[in-house]
Parts: C-alpha cells; sequence; structure tokens
C-alpha cells in the first residue's frame, strides 16, 4: 500500500524460492525490484543494481549468527561442529553459506568434508527451525532475520543457542531490475530514502525493524567479496 501509494501505480509483492529464481527475474525484467544478499548483487552485476541499504540498528550493517539447539550446552564454535549436520540458507547466501564455508577453511578444514550431513533450506527462518527441531545440529543465520524472529515468534528462538556471531557485513541490499528505466529507478530509490519521513513511512519502517534506508555503494560489499575470492581460490586449487 505505501508503495503504491508513493509511486502511483500498483505494487505486486511476490516471492521466489531462491536467490537464483531472483536473478533470473530482475535479470528478464519480469522482477522490477528485489531484496536479495550481497553475494548475488556482487555475482550478476548483468542482472541488476543496487537500488537502496536498509539502516538496522544504527548502521547498514549485520552479521552471521552460528546457531545450536538450546539443548546442546558443550558447542562453542564451528570446530566443535566437525562432524556434524549442518543447515546452509541459500547457496547464495552470504550469512547462510559463504561466511560459515570460509570459517571452515580458516579452520584447515574442507566445507565439503567438515560436517557429516549438510542440507539447504533456502530460508534463515527455516535454517532456524531445522535447528530448534533437532533436524540439525548448527546453522548460520542473518542476524537481522534472527533478531526479527526472535521478535514475532520469540517461542521458536528460546528452543536455540547463539554461539558465536562474524564480524559486521554491508546489509543485504535492495535492488533493480538491469531492466528498470532510470526515472523509475530514481523514483523508487527517492520512496524507499523518504520512507523515514512521514508517519506512515515510520511505521512500516518499525515493523521491518529497521531504522531508515539509504542509497549505499558498492564498497559496502567489499567484505563479501574478499570472502567469496577466498573461496573461489579454494576450488581452484582443489580441482
Amino acid at each position: 500500500h505505501y508503495l503504491e501509494t508513493h509511486l502511483q501505480r500498483p505494487v505486486v509483492f511476490v516471492q521466489r524460492r531462491t536467490y537464483r529464481e531472483m536473478i533470473d527475474g530482475l535479470a528478464s525484467g519480469a522482477l522490477d525490484a528485489g531484496w536479495i544478499c550481497s553475494v548475488p548483487h556482487l555475482r550478476y552485476p548483468n542482472a541488476q543494481r543496487l537500488l537502496a541499504v536498509g539502516v538496522w540498528q544504527g548502521q547498514p550493517l549485520y552479521q552471521s549468527y552460528l546457531i545450536v539447539p538450546n539443548s546442546d550446552t558443550t558447542t562453542h564454535s564451528l570446530a566443535d561442529l566437525h562432524g556434524k549436520s549442518f543447515a546452509y540458507s541459500d547457496p547464495e547466501s552470504n550469512s547462510g553459506h559463504l561466511i560459515p564455508d570460509t570459517d571452515v577453511l580458516h579452520l584447515g578444514g574442507d566445507p565439503k568434508t567438515f560436517f557429516s550431513k549438510t542440507l539447504f533450506t533456502y530460508s534463515h527462518r527455516k535454517s532456524v527451525m531445522a535447528v530448534a527441531d533437532g533436524l540439525v545440529q548448527g546453522a548460520n543465520v542473518d542476524s537481522y532475520i534472527y533478531r526479527q524472529l526472535a521478535r514475532f515468534q520469540p517461542d521458536l528462538i528460546a528452543r536455540t543457542r547463539l554461539v558465536s556471531q562474524s564480524a559486521p557485513f554491508g546489509f543485504p541490499p535492495f535492488v533493480a531490475s538491469i531492466k528498470l528505466p532510470d526515472a523509475q529507478l530514481r523514483q523508487l530509490r527517492a520512496v524507499l530514502l523518504g520512507m523515514n519521513g512521514d508517519e506512515e513511512g515510520r511505521a512500516l519502517l518499525a515493523y521491518m525493524g529497521l531504522d531508515k534506508f539509504i542509497a549505499g555503494d558498492e564498497q559496502l560489499f567489499d567484505g563479501v567479496a574478499a570472502l567469496m575470492k577466498e573461496v573461489e581460490q579454494h576450488e581452484k586449487n582443489t580441482r
């Protein structure tokens, strides 16, 4: 409703299961804009471009949380999950896949063999559920989503335990389709950046747990780019 009012055109919200499906939609123009992760943003520059970045708890940053079931009182780091089952979110997620894989590399391990079993949930919420239900013994999840779940589903979060948190990285970006006309991109960006300037916008931001949106810049994602290069180099060395 908020976007429709300020853009003065119909807005349809759609969900896609994977980041890859979102990128395909952005590349084809089937989707005008989307909220994706920094990994696909960096990996597919010919499909989309930066629109805006959310500011959360005062900064356009977030972290990856390593979580285990609350019944697990002995795991103190990722090293303790060696040989155990683990949930990834999306193959192209920074917090839910790239970070745990690089953490395994830093331990001297191989992500392909470090865990006894891995699975993709394609959702940070589902990764939390997999840990809470004991389907896996650990997962890395988006700190923003974990904290939002603590607001809206505290019973779910109570069945998990936060073990550790990563360094901060640039907040997952809002992006526009490469095929969205420049004038429409500028209009959509202006609406997002101005959201904290009126009562309805502030209420929506509060519901989302965000302070505001900023234009952001590509340097926010330099840390993610460095991790991507590290994993790519490891894969080249082990072929």
